[in-house]
């Protein structure tokens, strides 16, 4: 979404599975939400890739970005991201080629390399133990979606046909530095490194070697987001997600997030309460006024071109609600300048 001062909004879905719900409720309100953000004017709608986590009804991003493609006409659907280190590069270029070929234009492939999962799972999906060589699996998907005449026969149908926006996820300078490497956009999760996230995106900034695709830097930020009517009721709104992220370190099982009810009935500990502190303070969570000044200043502070909300909030209406605050306050940030991306390196 281009705001009337030009910054520009996103959306990364995980599927949140709540206690009360299931997961296949997760995924058609995840296809049911898409349209309705479309309408808001956000610019893009990435899927996560999760295995073997039942709160999180994301294992198969391809699949669902297609029939969020299906359900919107201008938004653009991909992955955020498809983690490579767990497909074959040309199984991934078949599939997101597809997509590309049924809804031209509208298509990213976001490329991750964490497993998404537990180590036992990883080795399911026959992912190494030993590691990848990263890097070289990205040109390879990036070769089958360049027209040419392969010398080992093998030919992506019909991948060489289109191709989908590569952007490259991380977390840390090291993928800020394979992406401006290999001269591709870079989506830094502020959600899960928010300390991080200014150095990362000057770093690849400085490092950044133009490409066939991109001639200069471009980024995004994806930030957890939770917009409500006051600080109050935007923290209330994000308990339930909250607490599931200490549950999911303090329990042997979890699967799924506990209901708003369960959220306020929690006697929170002060360690819990302190948790909670460190991992808010860095993120979009409070009123509209609150959410602005935060959005304003974490703009100005990495010079990101686009704004990604992760949104876990109980309640379709809830969420929709959020984006509608979001986009709201949105319309009060400037977009960073290239004089700004200048200042920082």
């Amino acid at each position: 979404m281009t705001t009337a001062l030009g910054i520009p909004l996103s959306v990364l879905d995980v599927v949140p599975v709540f206690e009360d719900g299931s997961a296949t409720a997760a995924l058609r309100d995840t296809v049911t939400l898409a349209p309705r953000v479309e309408a808001l004017g956000y610019l893009r709608f990435w899927v996560a890739e999760h295995h073997n986590t039942p709160s999180l009804a994301t294992s198969a991003p391809g699949i669902l970005a297609g029939r969020l493609a299906a359900a919107t006409s201008t938004l653009r659907v991909g992955s955020g991201g498809v983690l490579l280190p767990n497909h074959a590069p040309l199984v991934v270029a078949e599939q997101f080629g597809t997509l590309e070929a049924l809804h031209p234009g509208r298509v990213d492939l976001g490329l991750g390399r964490a497993p998404g999962t537990d180590p036992f799972t990883a080795r399911a999906l026959r992912r190494s133990s030993h590691g990848e060589d990263f890097l070289a699996q990205i040109e390879e998907l990036d070769g089958y979606f360049a027209p040419a005449d392969p010398a080992d026969g093998i030919v992506a149908v019909p991948a060489a046909d289109g191709r989908p926006q590569l952007w490259m996820l991380g977390s840390s300078p090291a993928s800020a530095e394979a992406a401006a490497q290999l001269g591709l956009p870079y989506a830094f999760a502020h959600q899960i490194a928010p300390h991080a996230s200014a150095a990362a995106l000057a770093r690849y900034r400085e490092a950044f070697r133009p490409s066939p695709y991109l001639d200069r830097p471009r980024t995004l930020i994806s930030v957890l987001t939770t917009v409500a009517d006051s600080d109050e009721a935007a923290r209330a709104a994000a308990a339930p997600y909250l607490l599931g992220k200490i549950q999911m370190r303090t329990r042997p099982r979890f699967d799924a997030f506990p209901t708003p009810r369960a959220a306020a009935d929690h006697p929170w500990s002060p360690g819990e309460l302190r948790f909670l502190d460190d991992l808010v303070a860095p993120q979009l969570i409070g009123s509209p006024h609150t959410v602005r000044t935060g959005l304003a200043a974490l703009v100005r502070r990495t010079g990101a071109d686009e704004v990604m909300a992760l949104t876990v909030v109980h309640g379709q209406d809830e969420r929709l609600r959020s984006f509608e605050l979001l986009a709201e306050a949105a319309a009060d940030v400037p977009a960073a300048t290239a004089q700004d991306a200048s200042a920082r390196r």
